[in-house]
């Protein structure tokens, strides 16, 4: 579906003609049996209108419709900006109106205190920019990208029900592909001429329509109505370099993560359960994972070899929940996943032979055990013929536990950070914990969100600056190397867990996620 490719070939199409000024764009079809025994065909069409204005000016006005469904037997939806076929960019106002109208509908997090309604109109600059910058074929997947996250308001939010699941069957299924990571390049760099702010808006949108897709697909199994999930992880990630900073931005829908623990009734959503189980799953199913892993880079150049220096500046984990009211007091509504382990490697790209060393800052933690013993000796003579000696002895030992270990370690050339989150009162690891069978937790994470020894912030993020993880760690790279641009592999797994918190139940499990990219390393000596 290159709608994109058909739109560009309309001001120099064969097909206008001054009898019939209007072209149609079919995106999806289907036979739908009618209950009269009649087959019907129902199709979601974008069709082109061109008009004539002062002065014999060309336009072109694009719109959606509806055709052939039982709730509505044709109808337009959505209508566009006139887009005048004078201008270099002709269309460059259909896709500013698109990208506004997403950024304007976007589901926010429960807990955001930015609201949208701040966000100013979006600049057509760094959106031309992007139109100009890449070849027409990535830019027909950006745009199928940014059409069909349009067009799920439309149909799903705007339109009758059976519209909305016709969308989802035969239009956002079929192109899943196109919402993982095959459009990095062009997204992050759209994303990094717009901002973070309408970066968030995208990827919770995204999210949002995830959601909602995979919740039909459970409820569809007995139907067999079953969609392949894709093989590449559902979400988006990208790495970019940044005034002597490396940065890994991840987003993941927690539902679409792989599940490595599970435990309690019916993982499946929905299921033969209690309803405030399953209004619980609900919840859990429209929660987004977004990370943000910052590394700070230096290069020292000395006389036989280049100092490649790095360390943690900031690792950034938020789990929100994807929605559009506020907190109705409800505690099942404000359950949530936690991070429960964290890994970050960089180093060189692999098979590097230019490395000639590398040194870890943190050495592997040397636990202090204090110890204490009492002893007591108790003794009766008295007119006894033999006399009485008791001696008791006592000892403890006191053992400081932190909510979260810190490890550094080495893979290869690359460099690992590695944080596990621990139950501050056993020393269990979370992520690899299981409850016992038909007993009770066993750990103890109720109330993770309140009080002064919580390992979370107020909202259930988590934030790790530099100074938990050492003095970093170095490379040493060969002087032969010096004025080159290295490509250079950074990447993250994330774990999060979800135990009860407020509420009374027996679910339990943790899911994991994994990201990797490329980022510059410039090996450029300053000038004197």
């Amino acid at each position: 579906m290159d709608i994109w490719s058909w739109i560009c070939e309309l001001p120099d199409s064969d097909e206008w003609n001054l009898s019939d000024s209007q072209l149609t764009f079919q995106l999806a079809s289907s036979k739908h049996i009618s209950t009269k025994n009649n087959d019907s065909t129902q199709s979601i069409h974008l069709r082109a209108e061109r008009t004539l204005g002062m002065n014999s000016e060309a336009f072109i006005n694009f719109s959606v419709c509806f055709v052939g469904f039982p709730s509505v037997a044709e109808k337009t939806i959505w209508s566009s900006d006139t887009c005048p076929l004078s201008s270099d960019k002709p269309f460059l106002p259909l896709v500013i109106q698109l990208l506004q109208e997403i950024v304007s509908r976007s589901p926010t997090a429960h807990d955001s205190t930015c609201p949208r309604s701040q966000l100013q109109k979006l600049k057509p600059d760094p959106v031309s920019w992007i139109l100009d910058s890449h070849s027409p074929e990535s830019f027909s997947n950006f745009f199928k990208l940014i059409f069909l996250t349009r067009l799920f308001w439309v149909c799903a939010c705007d339109a009758p029900p059976d519209v909305g699941s016709f969308y989802f069957h035969s239009l956002f299924a079929p192109n899943i592909e196109t919402f993982s990571c095959s459009n990095a390049p062009v997204l992050r760099n759209f994303f990094v001429a717009v901002g973070t702010d309408v970066e968030l808006c995208f990827m919770r949108t995204f999210g949002y329509m995830l959601a909602k897709w995979l919740i039909l697909r459970d409820f569809e199994v007995g139907l067999k109505s079953l969609t392949p999930l894709p093989s590449k992880n559902l979400g988006f990630s990208y790495a970019t370099e940044s005034h002597g900073l490396w940065i890994l931005k991840g987003y993941a829908l927690v539902k679409s993560m792989q599940c490595v623990q599970c435990h309690g009734q019916n993982s499946k959503f929905p299921a033969v359960i209690e309803a405030k189980e399953s209004l619980l799953k609900y919840a859990l199913a429209h929660q987004q994972l977004e990370a943000v892993i910052q590394l700070e880079y230096t290069v020292g150049f000395y006389e036989n070899f280049i100092q490649v220096n790095a360390r943690v500046d900031n690792l950034r984990f938020h789990v929100v929940q994807l929605g559009f009211k506020n907190s109705t007091g409800e505690k099942f509504l404000e359950e949530k996943h936690f991070p429960s382990r964290i890994r970050v490697w960089v180093g060189p790209e692999v098979g590097a032979s230019y490395v000639g060393g590398l040194s870890l800052g943190r050495s592997t933690d040397n636990v202090e055990k204090e110890m204490e013993m009492q002893k007591t000796m108790k003794a009766n003579s008295g007119k006894l013929k033999v006399p009485k000696v008791k001696a008791e002895a006592r000892m403890g030992t006191r053992t400081k536990i932190k909510n979260w270990r810190f490890d550094q370690d080495v893979e290869g050339n690359a460099a690992v950070f590695d944080a596990i989150l621990c139950d501050n009162t056993t020393g269990v690891e979370i992520a690899t914990w299981r409850p016992p069978t038909g007993g009770q937790m066993g750990i103890n994470l109720r109330g993770r969100y309140t009080g002064g020894g919580r390992a979370f912030t107020k909202s259930g993020g988590l934030v790790f600056a530099g100074e938990e993880y050492g003095e970093g760690v170095r490379w040493r790279v060969n002087k032969e190397m010096e004025g080159s641009v290295l490509k250079w592999r950074i990447g993250g797994e994330v774990w999060l867990s979800y135990c009860p918190n407020d509420v009374a139940s027996s679910f339990y499990e943790t899911r994991c996620i994994e990201w990797c990219d490329e980022v510059d390393l410039p090996l450029i000596p300053p000038q004197n």
